[in-house]
């Protein structure tokens, strides 16, 4: 794994909350690439190959439901952990279970409930096996809300 514990790619539209995940998962050895919507996410994956992906819900273009819908059909990331950090409401829990979501976190969050859930699903990732360190260029337990 790239990183002392994996690399996570941080789907979110608020550039705000994107740099507030890097920067605790960075502090805690976690090498961390981010994108601002689904879209982007599903551009950037296969390059990245993250060992755990964050998304958010509400986002442009493409939503982080449908991103990890998307995600799941496509066999080369079909077994990414996908964890949705966002302020979930009931029908968003149930429709990210239908679709294979394997963590949810709820805005606001603490860092550590952050941290302690990306460890959690990096150390139960199948893609642990090593990464190749990305270019210079480059740039459950079903948890309640």
């Amino acid at each position: 794994m790239s990183g002392s514990f994996g690399r996570v790619l941080v789907v979110d539209d608020s550039e705000v909350i994107r740099q507030l995940i890097r920067v605790n998962l960075e502090l805690e050895g976690f090498e961390v690439v981010t994108a601002a919507d689904g879209a982007e996410c599903l551009d950037v994956v296969h390059a990245v190959r993250p060992d755990v992906i964050t998304l958010d819900v509400v986002m442009p273009r493409l939503d982080g439901l449908r991103t990890a819908a998307r995600l799941r059909a496509d066999p080369r990331t079909s077994a990414l952990p996908i964890a949705i950090v966002s302020a979930c409401t009931q029908l968003d829990l149930e429709r990210g279970e239908s679709v294979g979501v394997d963590a949810y976190l709820g805005k606001p969050f603490e860092p550590m409930d952050l941290i302690d859930l990306v460890r959690r699903l990096a150390a139960a990732s199948r893609f642990s096996s090593e990464r190749t360190p990305l270019p210079p260029s480059a740039g459950h337990d079903r948890l309640s809300p």
